[in-house]
């Protein structure tokens, strides 16, 4: 029987010839990862369970950026943590302020994740590496520290979702239209537990970012991982950064899946996921004349260059709305100075906008952003569960760069054809 990208992976790991759907296997691990809100629950594990050091210092990543820069005591006290557990076990890649990013943009950044690699992070959108042809998926914090002191962790070998990716997505649209699309296709528990597999001649039409941003939302139809193929794309943002020998796996013409989508990129339109789902998808005939408070462009899943470019693209010569407070998030501080080069940030500012330092802030309410009662907020964040990005009676639409920034200028989520 013939197995599918993330089996190979996952049998190459765990040193077996073969795997199939459902078996349970223990596999060595690339990388594992935690952040400033999930690490101190694995440090507190770690400790528990009388463990005194990890057993590869280069093989954890720990980053600090929900609630850094420190919003309070609370944050504070949790980094120190971090912060102190890294320098006793010499952590190779902590990142810490002035020095960090959003984790799922900058791991790929400085190399630290890439194909082929067997990645567990003890948050949900670690499924962001598929994107380079890495099974990459999200653990919880006692996971997290049996991975810091064995280097393994045990799976069950998910079943697969075909996705035939066929054709070129028109202007203005993006990977992040793409993947709501889907979601709004096959709901928030359509690909539970199985692994989505993005393939097909219409992939080479995909940015690495767009890919990303794909991979990342990923965990929102309730997936254990998405993952591309590694095509001259991967390969090309891979070169020079990548610290360790790219490893390619491709799925057997045999592979067996669960169902098999065909996707016509040039068919998709801007799609707006309306509260309180990301499967509530929506296009500009369906979205209303709904005012807003705010507009979110960053995080984890949109927070790339081409994010930022395609936000300054609407954003030059025009205002942001009386009523809407823009908030612009670059996802690392490389991204940061090259907008900075590119002049995006004079951009942002001279329409009104605020420009932050790399933060996941606002996507999980935590700060930089955080919504009044019944405000209304258009995110190119990848949740707008009841009360993500702050009061339980505020709402948070989900959206591309492109679309977010023009609800900025607009005040309202209307038709794009008024800009």
């Amino acid at each position: 029987m013939g197995m599918t990208m993330s089996q190979k992976i996952l049998a190459a790991h765990a040193g077996l010839e073969s795997v199939v759907a459902g078996q349970l296997i223990s596999a060595e691990l690339d990388l594992v990862l935690a952040n400033d809100i999930t690490g101190p629950v694995a440090i507190k594990e770690f400790k528990k369970s009388g463990a005194e050091k990890v057993a590869k210092n280069e093989k954890i990543a720990l980053v600090m950026d929900h609630f850094a820069p420190n919003k309070d005591i609370k944050s504070a006290q949790q980094c120190k943590i971090c912060r102190e557990f890294a320098a006793e076990q010499n952590v190779v890649n902590f990142f810490d302020v002035g020095k960090m990013g959003i984790e799922h943009a900058l791991l790929p950044e400085q190399g630290l994740v890439g194909a082929g690699d067997l990645v567990i992070g003890a948050d949900s959108h670690t499924c962001t590496y598929g994107a380079l042809g890495a099974f990459s998926t999200g653990v919880g914090s006692t996971d997290m520290a049996a991975g810091m002191i064995s280097q393994k962790c045990w799976f069950k070998v998910p079943s697969a979702i075909k996705f035939n990716l066929f054709g070129k997505p028109q202007k203005y649209i993006s990977g992040k239209d793409v993947i709501l699309h889907i979601i709004g296709m096959i709901g928030v528990d359509g690909a539970l537990y199985k692994s989505m597999e993005f393939c097909g001649e219409g992939v080479k039409n995909l940015s690495i970012d767009d890919r990303f941003t794909i991979c990342n939302m990923a965990i929102e139809a309730g997936a254990k991982n998405g993952i591309f193929p590694v095509d001259e794309v991967a390969l090309d943002y891979m070169n020079g950064r990548f610290k360790r020998e790219v490893k390619i796996y491709t799925a057997d013409e045999d592979a067996e899946y669960d169902a098999v989508y065909d996707i016509d990129l040039s068919a998709i339109q801007p799609t707006v996921a309306f509260p309180h789902l990301p499967e509530n998808a929506k296009t500009p005939k369906d979205w209303g004349e709904i005012i807003i408070d705010q507009v979110v462009i960053g995080s984890c899943t949109n927070g790339h260059i081409s994010d930022m470019r395609m936000a300054a693209e609407i954003l030059k010569g025009n205002k942001v709305a009386k009523n809407v407070r823009a908030i612009i998030i670059p996802a690392t501080n490389e991204i940061y100075l090259q907008c900075l080069k590119e002049g995006l940030l004079e951009i942002f500012v001279n329409a009104g906008a605020i420009v932050s330092t790399p933060t996941c802030g606002p996507c999980l309410g935590g700060h930089m952003g955080i919504l009044a009662e019944n405000e209304r907020c258009v995110s190119t964040t990848n949740r707008n569960f009841v009360g993500r990005m702050g009061h339980s009676t505020s709402e948070v639409y989900l959206a591309s760069p492109y679309v977010a920034a023009a609800r900025a200028v607009l005040g309202r989520l209307a038709s794009p054809k008024e800009l």
